[in-house]
């Protein structure tokens, strides 16, 4: 089936016949340049130059299946579209007139399309593999295999780096309490992620950094905030929680602010990764670091990194995994997979950040670096790429794998991708 993504990748390729081109108003042309792709909003590809019968045109082309495609969005009433010199479609069932009444040029290409472009990419697009191109992955170098993963990586980094940055413009560029908020968002380990990061935003980092040297403190504030103290229990320990929760949000106004207890997400979740035990390792961990940010930013050594997350919860939660209710056994400790995901999602992405904001690229060799020395995810997305030969050795690489199937596989995105494009330009 012919979309707009077939015909932008064959003009950008000139994969159609170029001898004697002819627009559908009889004029001669030829193509000079076909210019850039525009991800944004207005024309397809920008700065483009084309020669018509003489004439050399500097502007923009649009693309559309049919050229009443143009009514269809709108664009006879848009001004960014008055720069369009050539108006490229599948069929030309309706012309195009600019603004003044001057015509656009049309170059309609059905049937001047080399059908193996068109047969390997109705290939792909009919596979019912998650990895459209699986069948045929063979087919294509290591080199251009690599280039991709590459290319995935950084663009998964930067799609991370701009949360980050949105959450620093809410945040009035304050990046301690930026990657205070992001970090303790993924002490959710993404079932919770929502939970932490309303609860972040509920308790100002400012107020934590007052109690840090009182663990028990800390506990109270985000027990109490997250909505989780039981009202009535016997227990020591919960008792002073709650007496110390009510004087801090009366202190701190936090009492209209709490959090209800269904927003925390118990089932399917192993009891060590219980919202209750991770609250508990972001408590110690807030109570050992006070700057989180300065600690990213300064920390050189992969290793003093892996070390913050070698948390030890309170006694209390080491006896329990939820509220009144004694473990059978000892509840275990922040483990290294956790301690790596954090890494991963919370550390890196604000390494990231604040490299592109300040331009300081050796930060994002940094993030690069650890990523490497990380471990790669072993999951469901990992496994697949590795039936097809993808070496998957460091969470760099995983990280790239599953930005590669997510954006590019997931949605068939094949002629985005390095490898998809070079099996539809194959003959």
């Amino acid at each position: 089936m012919m979309n707009e993504e077939i015909l932008s990748f064959v003009w950008r390729f000139q994969y159609f016949e170029s001898t004697n081109l002819v627009t559908d108003e009889q004029k001669r042309i030829s193509v000079v340049r076909t210019g850039h792709r525009n991800n944004n909003a207005g024309p397809d590809f920008l700065e483009a130059a084309v020669v018509i019968d003489d004439v050399h045109w500097y502007g923009s082309i649009e693309i559309h299946v049919r050229s009443s495609d143009w009514f269809v969005h709108t664009h006879d009433s848009d001004p960014a579209y008055e720069s369009v010199i050539l108006h490229l479609v599948w069929e030309n069932d309706k012309p195009v007139m600019r603004q003044d009444g001057t015509l656009v040029p049309t170059l309609a290409l059905k049937g001047s399309v080399k059908n193996s472009i068109m047969e390997r990419y109705a290939l792909l697009q009919d596979m019912g593999d998650t990895i459209p191109c699986a069948g045929m992955f063979s087919e294509i170098h290591e080199i251009h295999k690599y280039a991709m993963l590459d290319r995935v990586l950084l663009e998964r980094l930067d799609r991370k780096a701009v949360a980050v940055m949105e959450l620093l413009e809410k945040n009035r560029n304050d990046w301690e309490e930026t990657a205070y908020q992001w970090l303790g968002m993924h002490f959710g380990f993404k079932l919770n992620d929502p939970a932490f990061l309303r609860l972040t935003q509920i308790v100002p980092l400012k107020v934590i950094q007052k109690h840090r040297d009182r663990l028990l403190d800390v506990e109270a504030i985000l027990f109490g905030s997250a909505g989780l103290i039981p009202e009535k229990s016997e227990d020591i320990y919960v008792r002073s929680l709650q007496n110390e929760f009510r004087f801090f949000s009366t202190k701190y106004k936090l009492a209209d602010k709490v959090m209800q207890p269904h927003e925390w997400k118990f089932a399917k979740l192993r009891p060590a990764g219980f919202p209750t035990i991770r609250l508990a390792q972001l408590a110690r961990l807030l109570s050992i670091e006070g700057n989180l940010f300065s600690t990213i930013i300064s920390v050189n050594s992969f290793e003093k990194m892996e070390d913050l997350f070698q948390l030890r919860q309170s006694d209390y939660w080491i006896r329990h995994y939820v509220f009144d209710k004694k473990a059978a056994t000892p509840v275990p400790f922040m483990g290294k997979d956790a301690g790596s995901l954090l890494t991963i999602n919370g550390i890196i992405p604000v390494l990231v950040a604040f490299a592109r904001q300040r331009q300081q690229p050796e930060l994002l060799d940094k993030a690069i670096d650890w990523l490497s020395q990380l471990p790669s995810e072993n999951n469901r997305i990992t496994r697949e790429w590795a039936t097809l030969g993808m070496r998957v050795k460091t969470s760099a690489d995983s990280q790239a794998l599953i930005e590669w199937y997510n954006n590019y596989c997931l949605p068939k995105k094949c002629l985005d991708c390095t490898v998809g494009a070079g099996l539809v330009r194959s003959n």
